[in-house]
């Protein structure tokens, strides 16, 4: 008798942290270094530049529910490789024609952002729900914990390979396009589209150890929620507006936190540490995240990790160059509490309504968040022109955490109508 095969889940979850590290560390955190070199060739104001990664921040929302239409249509490998397509072959544009500021505004802002929404968040979030109940916090938080590394990895690799060439930055989005190319065959070699297509069941248990209770019962739904039914239930808008609440801080935060120190007498290369601990505070709070969301209440695990942006928010106000320790602390405590909420809001729509409506749930969820956050870098800008600081987007940060916490405790997990007890009929009388 043949050997029953490995659950493949796990090499998938390899296989989705492997896509997001390319198909985000190299168009967007690689994107940010080689615009670093073009703004010196292709003559730009610092706020065309600042626009390119606003509008790429709205694209990638913008697109998410086209995204999600693609995977219901052509599956999770099919809207992989379009993604690695879109961005490859803008990478080709960027790399031998861009030579103006409206070329950059389109081909970064634009098409990467459409190209990234198609390979990145969407559809490994769904891979992740779809193989995944009893793990799928900590199997989320893994799979999207891949980008964060990709920036402290890619950043500093291509920057030196850059430098090395003489700061020809058209070579670097040429390494871009070769990038998506690897990330295609990924797509299209190791993609599997759910456990049913390889004859498994999710989580690799036998169908006998599928019904038994367990303590994901209380924390992940079984039924198969439709996302017009999901459409309808508070619960789903109040985790969007959570979301939004989370999401906006962390961009205010990432625009003008390196700024902020240099404002307050950090010197430059101990500012730039700021933003390196950022990133691994990130990737700390997307994993721990995701675990707790597998053993906890889902609003109990988002109210945790969100309740770090006000220790934050007030270490951030009171930095100073005589603070660094506190500043550093900041900026740890900031990408924890965004990667933990991120996590926690994400997997919480895959527990709350399940896999089959999970693709259009978490498009319109990308849609409204990175649409309703992306003024955040330039709210706080605004803010310090009129005032002279940047204490009063701190600030804000603080308050925008209270509201995402006030609005996740009333978002319960809904219940099916079917469900609900309609009344006991009255007996009829003779």
């Amino acid at each position: 008798m043949p050997d029953k095969p490995k659950f493949y889940g796990w090499k998938l979850v390899a296989v989705l942290f492997l896509l997001d590290f390319i198909n985000m560390g190299f168009p967007y955190y690689g994107g940010s270094i080689i615009n670093s070199y073009m703004i010196h060739d292709i003559v730009m104001s610092r706020a065309t530049l600042g626009w390119g990664f606003t509008i790429l921040n709205l694209f990638v929302g913008f697109a998410a529910i086209v995204v999600a239409m693609s995977i219901v249509k052509y599956g999770l490998r099919a809207t992989f490789m379009i993604g690695s397509a879109i961005i490859g072959l803008n990478a080709l544009f960027l790399g031998f024609y861009a030579s103006k500021p409206w070329h950059y505004l389109v081909g970064f802002g634009v098409v990467n952002g459409i190209g990234m929404s198609f390979a990145t968040l969407v559809p490994c979030a769904t891979g992740v729900t779809r193989w995944f109940r009893r793990y799928r916090g900590a199997m989320m938080g893994l799979a999207l914990s891949a980008s964060g590394i990709s920036g402290f990895v890619l950043s500093p690799l291509l920057d030196k390979m850059l430098r090395t060439g003489g700061g020809n930055w058209h070579v670097g989005w040429r390494i871009v396009a070769c990038a998506m190319v690897v990330s295609g065959l990924i797509a299209f070699l190791f993609v599997k589209e759910s456990p049913e297509s390889v004859g498994q069941t999710v989580d690799g248990l036998a169908e006998e150890r599928q019904a038994q209770p367990s303590r994901t019962d209380a924390l992940a739904t079984k039924h198969p929620w439709t996302a017009g039914e999901a459409y309808g239930t508070s619960a789903y808008w109040l985790v969007a507006i959570a979301g939004i609440a989370a999401t906006f801080p962390y961009f205010l935060f990432i625009a003008h936190w390196v700024e902020n120190l240099r404002g307050v007498g950090i010197t430059p290369a101990k500012a730039s540490w700021g933003l390196s601990l950022l990133t691994i505070g990130t990737l700390a709070g997307r994993w721990l995240g995701g675990i707790l969301m597998d053993y906890l209440n889902a609003r109990l695990a988002f109210v945790l990790g969100a309740s770090i942006y006000l220790v934050s928010s007030y270490l951030a106000v009171v930095s100073r160059a005589d603070t660094l320790t506190l500043a550093y602390v900041a900026s740890v405590l900031q990408g924890l509490a965004y990667g933990w909420t991120y996590s926690c809001s994400n997997t919480m729509i895959g527990h709350y309504y399940g896999p089959k409506a999970y693709p259009k749930l978490s498009g319109m969820y990308i849609l409204l968040t990175s649409g309703c956050a992306s003024p955040a870098g330039a709210v706080g800008g605004k803010i310090f022109d009129v005032t002279g600081s940047y204490a009063k987007s701190f600030e804000l940060d603080a308050a925008l955490a209270i509201v995402a916490i006030v609005a996740i405790m009333f978002a319960a997990m809904p219940t099916p109508r079917e469900a609900v007890p309609v009344g006991i009929a009255e007996p009829e009388v003779a």
